[in-house]
């Protein structure tokens, strides 16, 4: 019997690993009539350590616009090319690990996760590690890791 899908959770951070992600996510939605949520966590702890424990409002406020400005704009492009429209964007502030992993799932039932392979250059990967990593290895549901362009199955650039 085949897995099917009801709910799927997209990780998005601006990166082209996490578009890879969305793009098959889109694919794996289609097929199994899913809903499909797109969230960007945005980690306002790297702010408080760099402005000494303080982000200003206004800061959180203009990354937020700019995040859902992306988020729509990916929304658009997916409903113009694919024709798919069951899709709910979401922003959230936190830890992105414990966000995607645990909290969003659980308040949205989510029953697959999919995620790019990471967003990170080596060096921040080595530093804080993968936020893939943690959630392939401690989410609450299934997760699969995108690694390959939806097209052609071929390693994402600069992968």
């Amino acid at each position: 019997m085949l897995q099917e899908y009801h709910n799927i959770l997209v990780p998005i951070d601006g990166s082209k690993e996490a578009e890879l992600a969305l793009a098959k996510a889109v694919e794996v939605a289609k097929r199994n009539a899913a809903h499909l949520d797109i969230l960007d966590v945005l980690a306002t702890q790297q702010y408080e350590v760099s402005y000494s424990g303080f982000v200003d409002g206004s800061v959180i406020y203009k990354m937020s616009k700019d995040v859902k400005v992306y988020l729509d704009r990916l929304v658009d492009q997916i409903e113009k090319e694919t024709k798919f429209t069951n899709i709910n964007i979401h922003i959230r502030f936190g830890n992105p690990k414990t966000v995607i992993a645990y909290d969003f799932p659980k308040e949205h039932h989510n029953d697959l996760i999919m995620i790019g392979a990471t967003g990170l250059n080596a060096v921040e990967r080595m530093l804080i590690g993968s936020v893939a990593t943690y959630v392939n290895r401690n989410a609450l549901t299934d997760v699969l890791v995108v690694k390959t362009d939806s097209q052609n199955h071929l390693p994402a650039k600069d992968a």
